[in-house]
């Protein structure tokens, strides 16, 4: 019996001491009384008007229900939304105070005010209680449901028409040059700021050039701007950016902006990354676009559907390149083909939204977008779109350097393969040569032609190792799928668009395009050209939106949405909202050309601010959000390597054409061939982005390999020997008058005392190192030193 009885005893002692434990603390019921007080009286309508529409009403967003406290106390996609009884660790609050993204609630730029936040963390802290659910049955929604976009959906910041935007009255002491600054004048008077002087005209003039055209000026433009801006400094300033705005430089420079967005890369990825030898026409085509300040809706139109709205134009062919240029696989067996054909039209869509959208609308492939108002519904009748787009070779008309260029090609590679024809000595090896070599002679180019890559439909496939095992390359219909499974396919999805971004009771047929009897395309993608480009009753808003704000963003580092490839509820608010609207408005009244843009950005007293640290200042807005200053930025990969190349006197600046994978190449860094698996070194260390998804930004690393670069890398090194040897040319006897030169060309002014004395005294003792060296030898390998230091210098590297 004994046993038994101490069996007894433990569990009656635990149990015990666990009711003990789970007790209600002293005061309990009456702080659940007072929470219950205030759910009735201030929280419960606080709840309906600003969150129950999101979460729990007409949807419930991130898997939070708000209706009610087992929904609460549940949480959403991150968690548990409330800790009853600690405020101060529950998520709810930190959304609501905007400690924590994303800002709450979504349909206000501003936060709840100071006392409805105060009543809600006293509810929470008092046991965050409910006398029943907010809605009644009928109202509430049910998480099983389709999602249903609604005109409050409609009516976040980024999805609403473009406000028609008055600047603010001009600010005061005449800082004010254009509307731009009109715009930041009011939020430096709402946050107590006082903006920065003007950048010294030395300072100005570099950033004018990195700004447009991704090189250094010479000592000449520095000194002629620096002369012309004594008589007219906002002259000087308008005509160096009319210069500019017209050098071919400029589209190289904007076009890499753009390539990041488009994820661009000229192979296929994965494994085997096989080389696209014709992609490289993409990134002429966004080249010459900015060039000639191509209408931007037009540049849109032409990726989208350039073979549909312009299929004699060699140039719109080119520009369909953007929705091929996503990374696909070479190597499939049969249970693959239609699954990757699905991630195919998925890299497809996401691009497309991600790029001239902001919107992440992959999101919703597998179910509704957790915080967007994306069904999944539309996700698949936006896929449908490209049902039957392919990647496809085609030759097109070429001007005579291209078309020399590609017959050159095919010549070498004939030659080549002749050759192996005669080395083959097995019977088996001369019939696969011979083979290589009827099927090449097959594909000679036509006169005047060049062969490219494009993306269209009803042209010929590009071959795949698959072609031989019933590879299709599409399939005749998209369906709905299940949890984005193909196992679990439902109905056909016909081609549609987004309905958050319908307007004036539109359907998806207002912007359908019928194509001609005959024709090889469906007219689908026109469709949707025509709908996002379409400011009035489209998604044309939210397209110029987004594209002023990617140029802002790379004119002062930071976006006014801070996120430039995320408008949606998770990216950033925008910090100057009238000012986006504004910019946006102005792209659209002036037919859609982005130089304006730039001009409009590069003549603001803003932009055009010293960036000179102010600690007062700093304490207010320590983010520089509110541009109280130009924040200095460093130098992305390309143009540290092209203004290495610029120094070296060795830029060879031929436009357009293949690329090189050789890092020594002499050309712009635009046309280094990107093969995904094989990036350049020196271009990851300052942080050129993998092409696998679309980048709006590049992170800015400081890290020592970066320093290593400047020290060790031997085409550095070589770059900086032939900036020793420009100097050695032009002054032969005098190394103060080389040292002098060196800071002009290197940093685009002459060295202060201090320096000058330090790099005279830095020559002399390097000769005397060097002194067993023949003179001439000692005085290069000294200059290389020198040299190498320069470029060492973060000023080099950096626009301030």
């Amino acid at each position: 019996m004994k046993p038994i009885i101490l069996f007894l005893f433990l569990v009656f002692a635990t149990s015990t001491l666990a009711a003990e434990k789970n007790a209600p603390a002293p005061g309990h019921a009456k702080q659940m009384a007072r929470s219950l007080q205030l759910f009735n009286s201030e929280v419960r309508p606080l709840l309906k008007r600003n969150c129950i529409n999101c979460h729990g009403g007409d949807k419930i967003r991130s898997g939070l229900n708000l209706n009610s406290r087992e929904g609460l106390l549940k949480g959403g996609d991150t968690g548990p939304a409330v800790v009853p009884g600690d405020a101060a660790n529950s998520l709810f609050i930190a959304l609501i105070e905007h400690r924590e993204e994303p800002f709450m609630p979504k349909s206000d730029e501003k936060k709840l005010d100071a006392e409805q936040i105060t009543t809600l963390a006293e509810w929470i802290d008092t046991g965050a209680a409910y006398a029943k659910p907010i809605l009644n049955p009928e109202e509430a929604a049910s998480s099983d449901g389709p999602m249903i976009v609604t005109d409050e959906d409609r009516d976040f910041w980024s999805f609403r028409p473009l406000s028609q935007t008055v600047p603010p009255r001009k600010s005061e002491a005449g800082w004010a040059r254009n509307a731009i600054d009109d715009f930041v004048a009011a939020k430096h008077a709402e946050h107590g700021l006082k903006p920065n002087p003007e950048a010294d005209p030395r300072k100005l003039v570099r950033r004018i050039h990195f700004d447009l055209i991704g090189l250094p000026p010479t000592p000449k433009e520095v000194e002629d701007f620096v002369t012309s801006t004594i008589n007219n400094q906002q002259s000087a300033i308008s005509n160096l950016i009319d210069a500019l705005l017209a050098s071919p430089r400029h589209g190289e420079k904007w076009a890499r902006h753009w390539l990041d967005v488009a994820r661009f890369a000229e192979s296929h990825g994965f494994e085997q990354d096989y080389s696209r030898p014709y992609a490289y026409h993409y990134r002429d085509f966004v080249i010459r676009a900015f060039n000639q300040d191509m209408p931007y809706d037009q540049f849109v139109k032409w990726q989208l559907a350039g073979d549909e709205l312009a299929p004699g134009n060699p140039l719109a062919m080119m520009a369909t390149g953007f929705l091929g240029a996503g990374v696909f696989p070479t190597q499939l067996t049969e249970k693959e083909f239609e699954s990757s054909r699905y991630d195919e039209l998925d890299d497809m869509a996401a691009t497309t939204g991600t790029a001239f959208l902001g919107l992440t609308i992959g999101c919703a492939r597998c179910h509704d977008h957790k915080y967007d108002p994306i069904p999944v519904n539309d996700y698949y009748r936006l896929i449908s779109t490209f049902t039957t787009t392919i990647r496809s070779e085609v030759f097109v008309p070429a001007d005579p350097a291209a078309a020399k260029r590609e017959l050159d090609a095919w010549e070498k590679k004939k030659s080549s393969l002749v050759a192996t024809v005669e080395k083959a000595k097995s019977p088996a090896d001369k019939k696969k040569a011979d083979a290589a070599l009827k099927s090449h002679l097959e594909e000679k180019p036509p006169p005047g032609t060049a062969k490219v890559q494009i993306t269209g439909e009803g042209y010929p496939k590009t071959k795949h190792h698959a072609d031989g095992r019933g590879f299709p390359h599409f399939y005749p219909e998209t369906y709905h799928l299940n949890r984005g499974d193909v196992l679990q396919k439902g109905a056909v999805a016909e081609p549609g668009v987004l309905q958050v971004l319908l307007r004036d009771d539109r359907k998806a047929s207002h912007w359908r395009t019928t194509p001609p009897p005959g024709a090889r395309f469906s007219g689908h993608r026109s469709s949707l050209a025509n709908w996002i480009t379409d400011s009035e009753h489209g998604a044309g808003h939210l397209l110029a939106r987004v594209i002023v704000n990617r140029l802002w963003h790379h004119h002062f580092g930071r976006g006014i949405v801070a996120t430039p490839s995320d408008f949606g509820l998770q990216g950033m608010r925008p910090s100057h909202p009238e000012l986006l609207d504004y910019l946006a408005g102005e792209l659209i009244r002036n037919g859609w050309r982005l130089k304006p843009i730039h001009k409009h950005i590069l003549l603001s007293a803003t932009w055009r601010q010293a960036s000179t640290p102010d600690p007062a200042m700093a304490r207010l807005d320590p983010d520089n959000r509110y541009l109280w200053r130009f924040t200095p930025r460093r130098l992305e990969a390309e143009n540290i390597r092209d203004s290495l190349l610029t120094l070296a006197g060795t830029l060879d600046t031929e436009m357009y054409g293949p690329g090189s994978l050789d890092p020594g190449n002499p050309r712009r860094s635009i046309y280094l061939f990107i093969k995904r698996s094989q990036l350049i070194p020196m271009m990851q260390v300052f942080d050129t982005p993998e092409p696998l998804v679309g980048q709006g930004s590049r992170p800015s690393t400081t890290i020592a390999p970066q320093a290593l670069v400047f020290m060790n890398n031997t085409d550095v090194r070589t770059w900086t020997d032939a900036f020793a040897q420009r100097l050695d040319k032009h002054y032969p006897d005098s190394l103060e008058a080389a040292v002098t030169e060196g800071y002009r060309i290197a940093l685009g002014r002459p060295p202060a005392q201090t320096e000058f004395k330090q790099s005279v005294t830095f020559l002399e003792d390097q000769l005397v190192d060097y002194k067993h060296a023949p003179r001439t030898d000692a005085r290069l390998l000294a200059l290389g030193d020198f040299c190498q230091v320069l470029v060492s210098l973060n000023e080099f590297a950096y626009i301030e």
